[in-house]
């Protein structure tokens, strides 16, 4: 796996992994505008496993707004995301306001490059794989990374937040 520049420019994940001298690979792919499951449009457009494609999700938790990085083939177990959070409680956050914290849109939102470094849980079904895939910060380009990579940039915690869906 190499470094790989994109036509479209960097955004400021690929910056993040840029400068961190991380190994990524750009993959884009035609975004079609009435898609509704970025993720799953994603791994069917890019012909990956929804297992290896993670999704970026905000949930708000009693100390305010954190990320949570799940498989797209399943969905985020609130609790355990509150709990690995140390929390009582998580709710999904309102996406207006998501998109103002994160300088991200709904459906290109990376866990990394955010405006403002959120607490971010990823799945811990995500060290099972070599390389993982995620959202490289616009909708039709994903960026394959070692999960490792993922969770030092974001200073992440690991923890079973994902269940089937």
């Amino acid at each position: 796996m190499s470094k790989s520049k994109s036509k479209t420019g960097g955004t400021p994940a690929t910056v993040a992994l840029t400068k961190a001298k991380a190994e990524f690979t750009l993959h884009p792919y035609e975004h079609d505008a009435s898609a509704q499951a970025y993720g799953e449009e994603a791994a069917d457009a890019l012909g990956v496993p929804y297992e290896r494609i993670f999704k970026t999700l905000v949930a708000e938790v009693e100390s305010g707004l954190a990320v949570a990085v799940v498989p797209v083939a399943g969905k985020l177990d609130l609790k355990a995301l509150a709990g690995a959070l140390s929390s009582k409680r998580a709710a999904m956050a309102d996406a207006a306001k998501v998109e103002r914290v994160t300088g991200y849109v709904v459906g290109g939102i990376s866990p990394l490059g955010q405006r403002k470094q959120l607490p971010t849980v990823v799945d811990s079904s995500a060290l099972g794989f070599e390389t993982i895939y995620f959202s490289a910060g616009k909708r039709g380009l994903q960026i394959e990374t070692a999960p490792d990579n993922l969770i030092t940039l974001t200073r992440a915690v690991t923890a079973p937040i994902g269940k089937a869906g």
